[in-house]
């Protein structure tokens, strides 16, 4: 990877920082939200919900409508837009007005996301590809280390109003850096629509896509519960709870790091299963550290290690396995991840409702990642029968 593809990768990850503190900074502030628009706490995390299912739902159907224009020039345009969204917020003088803005926020930060990722695939060598898309996810965990954090930090000196300004201000200017270092890169093969969902059809893919709604259902069913867990299960004190979720972002930001490497060294499939493994051999121990704040928190970092090593690799395995429709898988990908997020919060909050306690949760939590994780192993297997019978039928 020559320099100026490096500065690339860089400038596209700290788009993907933008757009992912502004998604996350909404949870952190939305109690101020909710005292400034005079509504509760469960109407203003609708916000949340608006984001999820627009990223989820408007992202694939515009990366497919856009698939064939320039890359670059859709990447810019969804960022511009991005920073126009930010505008909307500041000047939203009604609650209906910040739930449209954050539903434009959701689709043009997930047509970014999936468009930045297939620039990365583009602009660098094959071997080098895991680590490229590595540096772009770094920018969605520094998100949660620097980013949320310091939004809230705004929020609470000039208003909420003030983020959002200081985000699309930001936006803008990444988005000319962006305009004067990407070359003009072409848009993806001209493949006919249905040679396209014939091969997200595919059992490789499709298993694949299972194994990240049921791994990210897995991780929200234990992360949403997060705070409760750490301070009733495993007694860590509240007022410790801001610096370990600072030390958990920077591992997962290492995480990133290691994933993309694993991913050039090893190959993305290897580094999805041992990240598997690992990932539910620490969440099935997790309840058996109760009362113990070093054990617990220990496990609490090999699970995040463990997620964020996966990231680079389920990115690079549909770029791998649909390359004459890579930007539409991911984008379905970024969706099955979303609404797993949603499923996942919805049956932690069951388990630990149904419980009253959230020392359940990471078996829950266990027992659903490993259940994608069977999915990718049955899947991998008859792609291994399907391809040595076409070897078979070759020769004959």
């Amino acid at each position: 990877m020559n320099s100026l593809h490096r500065l690339t990768v860089y400038a596209l990850a700290l788009g993907v920082f933008l757009t992912a503190t502004s998604e996350l900074v909404v949870s952190g502030i939305l109690r101020v939200l909710a005292e400034d628009f005079s509504i509760s706490i469960a109407l203003a995390g609708q916000l949340v919900t608006a984001y999820s299912l627009s990223f989820a739902i408007g992202t694939p159907v515009l990366v497919s409508l856009t698939s064939r224009l320039e890359r670059n020039k859709v990447l810019i345009a969804s960022l511009v837009i991005y920073a126009l969204r930010a505008g909307l917020s500041v000047a939203a003088t009604s609650f209906a007005l910040l739930l449209a803005a954050r539903v434009i926020l959701g689709v043009s930060s997930g047509v970014f996301l999936v468009t930045s990722f297939g620039i990365a695939a583009k602009l660098v060598p094959a071997e080098r590809v895991g680590s490229a898309i590595g540096t772009i996810i770094l920018g969605f965990s520094t998100a949660l280390i620097l980013g949320v954090p310091i939004g809230i930090a705004i929020t609470e000196w000039l208003g909420w109003q003030a983020i959002f300004a200081l985000l699309g201000a930001a936006g803008l200017v990444v988005a000319a850096v962006i305009a004067r270092l990407l070359p003009s890169i072409a848009g993806d093969e001209a493949v006919p629509l249905s040679k396209q969902w014939q091969t997200l059809g595919s059992v490789i893919v499709i298993a694949g896509l299972m194994f990240s709604f049921l791994r990210e259902s897995g991780n929200s069913i234990l992360l949403t519960f997060l705070t409760p867990f750490m301070t009733d299960v495993l007694g860590l004190g509240a007022s410790r709870i801001a610096s370990v979720m600072l030390a958990l972002g920077i591992v997962g930001a290492i995480g990133s790091r290691l994933g993309g490497f694993g991913v050039d060294r090893w190959g993305e499939k290897r580094v999805i299963l041992l990240g598997a493994f690992v990932h539910i051999a620490a969440l099935s121990v997790l309840p058996l550290a109760a009362g113990s704040v070093p054990l617990g928190l220990g496990l609490i970092a090999i699970v995040i290690l463990a997620m964020f090593v996966s990231g680079p690799a389920i990115q690079t395995y549909f770029i791998r396995q649909a390359p004459h429709s890579a930007s539409i898988a991911i984008s379905f990908n970024i969706s099955f991840i979303h609404l797993g997020l949603a499923a996942g919060a919805g049956l932690g909050g069951v388990m630990a409702e149904s419980t009253a306690t959230t020392l359940y949760n990471p078996w829950g939590a266990s027992i659903v990642v490993a259940l994608g994780l069977a999915a990718i192993l049955a899947g991998l297997a008859q792609d291994r029968r399907r391809r040595h019978a076409a070897g078979v039928a070759a020769k004959q």
